[in-house]
């Protein structure tokens, strides 16, 4: 038995050994691949991107986020810091990055092997005894590993892509619901320096009324409009709260954290655009959607050619293992080598080429239209 579960262990790690070893470490980290995520989002924003994995470091980026907004009037810039530290949506999209980084970890680490021992005859006498260990691991898995890692690789170099996308998304619409919850305040702020004029012409025209200077209908005019910009007043004000509710939802705020202020007018507009003639080429080169969009095209060939490869058997294992038999005093090895496999009852070859050629003729048609 001795012999028979050491050489099942022999083959067991025979199997490991054909791990990719470089690839695991990469895809181990806890934070795989977030180093892109952060330098996309650090060059385009200016801001820092955090991944908040513990209660210790969400604990500590509260304290930074409430130093930033408690009580302060916060700029743009402020605002982005914070979404990008503070938004739960934006959480969950670095937990579909990890679980990117894990599917090829789990690649990378190759079929995972079956160890089988089994004991027959255990009444003493002349009883024939024998003792079976096996491992069992599947072919296909071992000879299309290589693709299927390099087909991992590239979908988890677009979850990167994906990642930062929606870093880079959040930021532009924390900047720009910013930017409106500024001119719902200054417009709120302009109604109300009208309401104030209005109030003392109202007041003027009453006060003319009086001494006949001014008709009723001069006045009811005037009492008119001053009502009319009060209601207008009060609905400046009501869309100027609802833009700093939406702002609050992106940067992820609740409680006393929503006692922040932002400015009452905003900047002023630069004096001249900035003049790129190749601002169309900078952006198909840049824009991380596009980015995504090609190693999309490329996982779909790579999937595609895998297809290829496995589809005239749908699964294959191969056992191997040795048998040790006794009988009486004497005992006999006999090695064993079991192959099976499972062949459909259809041909499905050319379904599988045809949904592969179909998917990567969608992908490919989405990344020119993107562009």
């Amino acid at each position: 038995m001795k012999t028979a579960l050491g050489l099942s262990m022999g083959a067991l790690l025979l199997l490991t050994a054909c791990a990719d070893t470089a690839t695991m470490s990469k895809a181990g980290d806890e934070r795989a691949g977030f180093a892109t995520v952060a330098g996309i989002s650090r060059q385009a924003t200016g801001a820092e991107a955090a991944w908040l994995q513990s209660p210790a470091e969400r604990q500590a980026h509260a304290q930074r986020v409430r130093a930033i907004v408690q009580g302060k009037t916060i700029s743009a810039e402020q605002a982005v810091q914070v979404a990008l530290l503070n938004n739960p949506g934006l959480q969950a999209s670095y937990a579909d990055l990890g679980l990117s980084a894990a599917d090829l970890w789990e690649t990378a680490l190759g079929p995972v092997p079956s160890v089988g021992i089994s004991v027959s005859g255990l009444v003493s006498g002349d009883v024939t005894r024998s003792v079976e260990g096996t491992v069992a691991s599947s072919i296909l898995d071992l000879v299309t590993k290589k693709s299927r890692t390099r087909a991992a690789d590239l979908e988890f170099r677009q979850a990167q892509l994906a990642a930062a996308g929606e870093t880079l998304a959040l930021a532009h619409e924390t900047r720009r619901t910013w930017i409106e919850a500024v001119g719902a305040f200054e417009a709120a702020g302009l109604v109300g320096r009208a309401q104030g004029a209005a109030d003392a012409a109202s007041e003027l025209a009453a006060q003319l009324g009086e001494t006949g200077a001014l008709s009723r209908a001069d006045q009811a005019r005037e009492h008119v409009f001053t009502a009319e910009l009060a209601a207008e007043q009060a609905e400046a004000r009501l869309e100027a709260q609802l833009a700093k509710e939406k702002l609050v939802r992106l940067l992820g705020l609740w409680g006393t954290d929503t006692d922040f202020y932002v400015p009452d007018s905003l900047p002023a507009l630069p004096r001249s655009a900035p003049n790129r003639a190749n601002i169309e080429r900078m952006a198909l080169e840049n824009r991380v959607d596009l980015a995504a969009g090609r190693l999309e095209l490329e996982a779909v060939a790579a999937r595609y050619k895998l297809s290829g490869q496995t589809r005239m058997l749908s699964d294959a294992e191969v056992v191997a293992g040795v048998e040790i038999e006794r009988e009486g005093r004497d005992n006999e090895r006999s090695p064993i080598v079991d192959v099976a496999f499972s062949i459909p009852v259809y041909d499905t070859s050319g379904l599988i080429s045809r949904r592969g050629k179909l998917e990567y003729l969608r992908s490919a048609n989405s990344l020119a239209q993107t562009a």
